[in-house]
């Protein structure tokens, strides 16, 4: 369920794409960075959990619940939320070709009704201000400034290649997002959820050594800003890895005979292993270009590839291809909650929601839902839930998960990140048939080792 995707070209679908910075560089702007988790910060996750609210407190009666439930699977029984209502911002990029992600605003407006009937955030029911950027600085400004102009407390960011981090500041409204994509992101006055261009693709360079036992990879890649930076952080992790690589760029979209063409030229010297930035059609095409030609050398790649109208479009094709980022549906209670959340929005009954299916789109559900189980977890300690308070509560409380997968949240772990809190990434693999798999071994790879 921990996806997260690289700063690539393409359109959006159902599978969800990833961002392309294809305006040019990141706003330099005045914030300072993230500050560091205060020194006296003793309380575990798990000490916060095994506490109870106050009975004077906002917080939901929880007393319905099953005693052997995790806060994770507790929100079926948690009542509508009574509590002030809590304005909350959401950035996302939509509406540009090649830069659209509207799925990533469905997916968390789904989990907004659903938590204002299960608890809201922290007992505080949501009121969902969202806002649509174009790919370019003059719009993410104006959706900082309509969004502090309506009283936010916490802005939300789905995918916004520009963040106003001046504006936010400038208003006191703190930031938590789940994909920086370029590098002002890492130093910013934020909080990034999910990981990012960095961290992943370490994570990739850690696979490539150490499953793959790869000594020469080969990437194929779009050529533009966002794709350009990702694959940067690529070959530095590669160069770390003591791996050596070739890139082959193309454009940002091709015909199948340029994929193949791509393709042909990245395995003319037989590296060990493939590395495929491209995104959407990009996936599709690079899919079959591998398939045509006869291609066996293991490929990876991120997990929006990993996406139904991706692998509906390609079938069998994909054999061969691993995914960063994806891992194993299983049933759990907190599998029951999101096919609960999202079935309405996605027109589907709740057994047809498919988590290995929501490429970039079930990034924003991580975000929301990973940040209302921390409200449970500061009212049962007795603290007041609001922007400001979850967003210090994020950075500097140790032991944190996300939610659904219990994935390690470690905000400031490494120091050249600051605003980065997720290091730890599953990797699958198509199978023949359509089913999509965790490889053994490698439900949590570390990207630290190989981080540049």
């Amino acid at each position: 369920m921990s996806l997260v995707a690289a700063a690539c070209s393409g359109g959006s679908d159902e599978a969800a794409t990833t961002a392309a910075a294809e305006e040019g560089a990141p706003v330099e702007t005045a914030a300072a960075p993230t500050a560091a988790p205060p020194a006296d910060t003793e309380a575990t996750a798990a000490e916060l959990a095994d506490t109870t609210a106050p009975p004077d407190s906002a917080a939901p009666d929880t007393s319905g619940a099953s005693s052997e439930a995790s806060l994770s699977a507790a929100f079926p029984d948690l009542p509508p939320p009574t509590g002030e209502e809590m304005v909350v911002g959401f950035v996302n990029t939509e509406g540009t070709p090649g830069l659209d992600f509207p799925e990533m605003r469905v997916n968390v407006e789904a989990a907004v009704d659903y938590l204002n009937q299960h608890g809201g955030m922290g007992g505080r029911p949501i009121k969902l201000e969202t806002c649509a950027a174009k790919g370019s600085p003059e719009t993410s400004q104006a959706c900082a400034q309509e969004l502090a102009g309506k009283g936010v407390e916490l802005v939300l960011v789905g995918l916004d290649l520009f963040p106003d981090y001046a504006t936010y500041t400038a208003s006191g409204i703190p930031v938590i997002g789940v994909l920086p994509i370029l590098p002002g992101d890492y130093t910013a006055n934020a909080l990034f959820l999910t990981g990012g261009n960095a961290t992943l693709t370490a994570a990739m360079a850690a696979v490539a050594k150490d499953h793959f036992k790869a000594t020469t990879v080969a990437i194929v890649s779009a050529d533009n800003p966002g794709a350009n930076s990702t694959e940067a952080s690529l070959t530095a992790a590669l160069d770390l890895a003591g791996i050596s690589h070739i890139t082959v760029k193309g454009g940002d979209s091709e015909t199948d005979a340029g994929f193949q063409g791509l393709m042909s030229e990245a395995v003319k010297d037989d590296p060990d292993l493939l590395v495929s930035l491209y995104a959407d059609d990009g996936c599709i095409g690079s899919m079959r270009g591998r398939a045509a030609l006869g291609i066996t050398i293991p490929t990876i790649t991120t997990a929006i590839c990993s996406g139904k109208v991706v692998l509906d479009e390609v079938g069998d094709d994909a054999i061969g291809w691993s995914f960063v980022g994806v891992s194993t549906q299983e049933d759990t209670p907190e599998l029951a909650i999101m096919q609960e959340m999202l079935a309405p929005a996605l027109g589907v009954s709740p057994e047809e929601v498919d988590s290995t299916a929501l490429g970039l789109g079930a990034l924003s559900v991580i975000e929301i839902m990973s940040l209302a189980m921390y409200g449970q977890m500061m009212v049962a300690d007795g603290q007041a839930v609001t922007g400001e308070s979850l967003f210090d509560f994020v950075g500097s409380t140790k032991g944190l998960a996300q939610w659904p997968n219990g994935s390690p949240v470690e905000c400031g772990a490494a120091p050249k990140y600051p605003t980065i809190c997720a290091f730890v990434f599953p990797i699958a693999e198509y199978l023949e048939g359509g089913e999509v798999k965790t490889i053994p071994g490698l439900e949590a790879v570390s990207a630290k080792e190989y981080l540049p």
